[in-house]
């Protein structure tokens, strides 16, 4: 395989259950230093292409599998990846820069996914029925929908893997899978744990690259694939559907986010800063739910603002594997160069500075943890999704303006809302357009919960009981009563 720094941590393509070497590698960069952490394979079209073929012939006999046998593959999975939650933390600390405390809690969240769908894959359930003239049995059963294309992005890099693979697994699905070319270690050591918990050849094979376009394409295009599932930019998103239709291949989109954060005036500030700590700075902000747009009442917007800002100011920016470091670097320099490049315009355009607004160090891709004020509503961070550790804060002077500002997107992921008046609650959620809203919590992600969004935020869900609906096709047989 190719060269790595990480023992341990395969680096090649996965096709057909076997380790493969590709013509080319490109590096791994470790965003704290700049360095390279490992030289992986640079997955082309036709490597693409005989991994589509892998599945495709695994497709028959893996469908055929007892839903017990694909349930425990899945379990040992699981067990696997708690095991070696140390290891899977570190190496997603190392490529994609958070905390080495919130990398192990992604690998508990990512390894429940696992779980969770284990335990579904022997839940799978049909119906049976009469037809009103009474003249034939209708038997309904759920059968998997066929060979998948996972694409993911590299900001979770073992819960959106884990994410789409395990439902894919239980129903009986085999899967083609691109993660993202920032953080492909994690995911090829993810698809080594399932070979090892027996997942049988063919049925998951990993292609990394840096051109996604042409791995990707060559899925699409390939008249094989029967299902997409992707998470990522609204943009690319939107290629990947126009792909799709020409297939009508069934697909899962899980695109990008604009949250509104919306403070009412009866909140308990000091909770609500809480929770915007964690919507906010979850991953460094690097997070389809990190709340973008803050919408805070006047009557409480100084105190959650100094409130806010202190706790933010307080926080330890560095190395995600040094001791106390709370916030770690942004992916790569196109991601700071965003962050930066926003916070820019918004202050020429008249927002204050309460506390950070500058980069950190000269080596790596750090950022410090900012709050704005009197960001006015023509700044581009206003409509954009930040991807940082940024909080502009909007005044608003009552319910309905929150709620008209919140709803002003094309998006509608997720929505926060915080207020100590039970009906207001249900009311004020009720108006909110997104897939889902987080009352008196910072924190809406759970695998027993469907996640997705409406409007340009995507399409279908993951986790929870109907994550599993989006591998799964019905299939009827009509049969005359005797």
């Amino acid at each position: 395989m190719s060269a790595s720094t990480l023992p341990g941590v395969p680096t090649g393509l996965f096709i057909g259950g076997q380790w493969e070497d590709a013509h080319a590698t490109y590096d791994v960069e470790n965003p704290a230093t700049g360095r390279v952490l490992a030289s992986v394979a640079d997955g082309t079209a036709g490597d693409a292409r005989r991994a589509m073929d892998a599945a495709v012939d695994a497709q028959t006999s893996w469908a055929q599998t007892a839903p017990r046998e694909r349930s425990e593959i899945l379990r040992r999975a699981y067990e696997l990846v708690v095991e070696r939650t140390d290891e899977f933390a570190r190496v997603m600390t190392l490529e994609m820069g958070k905390p080495f405390a919130e990398a192990r809690g992604e690998v508990a969240y990512g390894a429940e996914f696992l779980r969770w769908f284990s335990e579904e894959a022997v839940r799978i359930s049909g119906d049976t029925t009469t037809t009103g003239d009474g003249r034939n049995r209708i038997i309904v059963s759920r059968v998997p929908v066929g060979p998948c294309v996972l694409v993911t992005p590299w900001n979770f890099p073992l819960a959106m893997g884990t994410r789409k693979i395990g439902p894919a697994v239980a129903a009986g699905c085999t899967m083609v899978f691109k993660p993202a070319h920032q953080t492909p270690l994690t995911a090829l050591l993810l698809t080594e744990i399932l070979s090892e918990a027996g997942l049988p050849d063919g049925v998951l094979n990993t292609v990394t690259g840096m051109d996604a376009s042409a791995i990707v394409t060559e899925w699409m295009e390939s008249g094989h694939a029967r299902k997409v599932s992707f998470t990522g930019s609204t943009n690319v998103g939107k290629i990947l559907l126009k792909q799709a239709a020409e297939n009508v291949m069934r697909s899962s989109m899980e695109l990008g986010g604009n949250a509104p954060f919306i403070v009412c005036a009866d909140a308990d500030i000091d909770k609500a800063v809480d929770g915007a700590m964690i919507a906010k700075l979850r991953n460094m902000g690097e997070a389809c739910t990190a709340a973008n747009r803050f919408y805070v009442h006047r009557t409480v917007a100084q105190e959650f603002t100094t409130k806010l800002a202190d706790r933010m100011a307080a926080l330890t920016v560095g190395d995600g594997l040094a001791d106390g470091t709370a916030i770690g670097p942004l992916v790569d320099a196109a991601g700071l160069d965003k962050v930066e490049s926003l916070v820019r315009d918004a202050v020429s355009k008249g927002a204050r500075v309460v506390t950070g607004g500058e980069r950190v160090g000269e080596r790596g891709y750090f950022y410090r943890p900012t709050v704005l004020t009197d960001v006015p509503t023509d700044a581009q961070m206003a409509s954009t999704e930040i991807f940082g550790p940024v909080a502009p804060i909007y005044v608003v002077d009552d319910d309905d303006a929150a709620i008209t500002a919140a709803n002003d997107t094309e998006a509608g992921l997720v929505a926060y809302l915080y207020t100590q008046d039970i009906d207001r609650a249900w009311r004020l959620s009720d108006r909110i357009e997104a897939g889902m809203v987080g009352v008196n919590t910072g924190l809406v992600s759970n695998p027993a919960a469907p996640f997705g969004g409406i409007k340009e935020s995507g399409l279908g869900r993951e986790g929870g009981r109907v994550g599993i609906e989006e591998f799964l096709e019905y299939k009827y047989l009509a049969i005359p009563k005797g």
